[in-house]
């Protein structure tokens, strides 16, 4: 039974708040890494001139999206063959 004053209660939303804001902090800099940075004009500094070459992450989402459609699907299939097991 979980006590709404609890410490572990506390300890438990802090860290998923937590990760939920490391998370939402690092969407736009993967956003700006993947698309914005190809529209930045050429930079000498090396660490820029790498992101904006850089043709991994840019594709990472788009090859990604079919394999989560797949994984979805298969994981909805076992839940139905468990049910009427």
């Amino acid at each position: 039974m979980v006590v709404y004053g609890d410490c572990r209660s506390r300890t438990t939303t802090f860290w998923g708040l937590l990760l939920v804001g490391i998370g939402t902090l690092i969407l736009p800099g993967f956003l700006f890494t993947a698309f914005m940075s190809k529209l930045l004009p050429p930079s000498n500094y090396p660490l820029i001139a790498a992101i904006r070459n850089d043709r991994y992450y840019c594709y990472l989402v788009p090859l990604t999206l079919p394999i989560l459609v797949i994984a979805v699907y298969f994981h909805w299939l076992s839940m139905k063959l468990f049910k009427h097991a």
